[in-house]
């Protein structure tokens, strides 16, 4: 089992920035990408961005340009930074882990085996 765990959540002003971490208890393939979704309140899941092993990386359209997604190689971990926050992007922020997900399936939940439990972004003025 992976165990999958998220940090970095807080609650900051319209325009500021937040970092959010993701580790991963062990590398699950040789091939893994690992991905953020995130749930605002009475809303669906969404998928916010990925990084795949060979170091692509995608965006959902309302997070391009503000958001980064990186890793730090054999440690499992990945990062992403948000910057220029905005109320909109207030939700749980989920991180999750798949093997050999092809790039038509990146943006699916399904796709992805190991799920963090989330943590909790919050934009206000």
């Amino acid at each position: 089992q992976v165990e999958v765990v998220e940090s970095g959540g807080g609650l900051v002003q319209p325009g500021d920035s937040l970092r959010l971490s993701c580790a991963a208890s062990r590398r699950t393939s040789n091939n893994p990408t690992m991905a953020w979704f995130r749930q605002a309140p009475g809303k669906e899941r969404e998928f916010v961005s990925a990084l795949r092993w060979n170091g692509y990386t995608y965006y959902a359209d309302s997070v391009k340009g503000r958001f980064t997604i990186s890793r730090d190689g054999a440690k499992n971990t990945m990062h992403l930074q948000m910057n220029d926050l905005r109320p909109e992007d207030s939700a749980v922020y989920y991180c999750a882990v798949g093997n050999g997900i092809i790039l038509s399936s990146i943006r699916t939940q399904s796709a992805y085996t190991y799920w963090g439990q989330g943590t909790q972004v919050g934009v206000s003025s």
